[in-house]
C-alpha cells in the first residue's frame, strides 16, 4: 500500500466516526428532551400563561424572607473576601 492509500483509509475511518458520533448526539438530544421539556408542562404553561404572569406580578416576599436573603448574600460576600 502506498502512503496515499493509508491516508485515504484513515480519512474514511474518521468520516465514519464523525457520522456515528453525530447520530449518537441526535439520539441523546431526543432522549434528553423527554426530561427537560415534557409536553404536558409546556402545554400547561401555554394554557395558563396569563394566570402565571399575574401570580408573578402579585408576589411580594415577606420581611423574614428579605432578611434571610440579605444575610445569605452578606455571608457569601464575606466568604469571598476571606478567600482572596
Amino acid at each position: 500500500m502506498t502512503e496515499f492509500d493509508i491516508m485515504n483509509n484513515d480519512i474514511d475511518a474518521l468520516k465514519q466516526r464523525i457520522k456515528d458520533l453525530e447520530n449518537e448526539n441526535m439520539e441523546l438530544k431526543e432522549h434528553l428532551k423527554k426530561y427537560t421539556a415534557p409536553e404536558y408542562k409546556k402545554k400547561y404553561y401555554e394554557e395558563n400563561k396569563e394566570i402565571i404572569k399575574q401570580k408573578h406580578k402579585e408576589y411580594k416576599p415577606t420581611d423574614e424572607q428579605k432578611k434571610k436573603w440579605a444575610r445569605t448574600a452578606y455571608l457569601k460576600k464575606k466568604e469571598k473576601q476571606e478567600n482572596i
